[in-house]
């Protein structure tokens, strides 16, 4: 379950630095990067390992 989280916020953070540099998909991306940290902090804070 940890690795799908994980992966599910590698896959937002690329898809926000897409929308971030082709200024196309609008606020909406942010929020995604958001979802992505918060999951990365969770992994983080639980202290799951891989």
């Amino acid at each position: 379950m940890s690795n799908l989280l994980y992966t599910i916020a590698v896959i937002l953070v690329i898809f926000w630095a897409i929308g971030f540099f082709a200024y196309s998909v609008g606020s909406i991306i942010h929020i995604l990067l958001v979802l992505a940290v918060i999951a990365i902090l969770f992994r983080l804070i639980s202290g799951r390992k891989i």
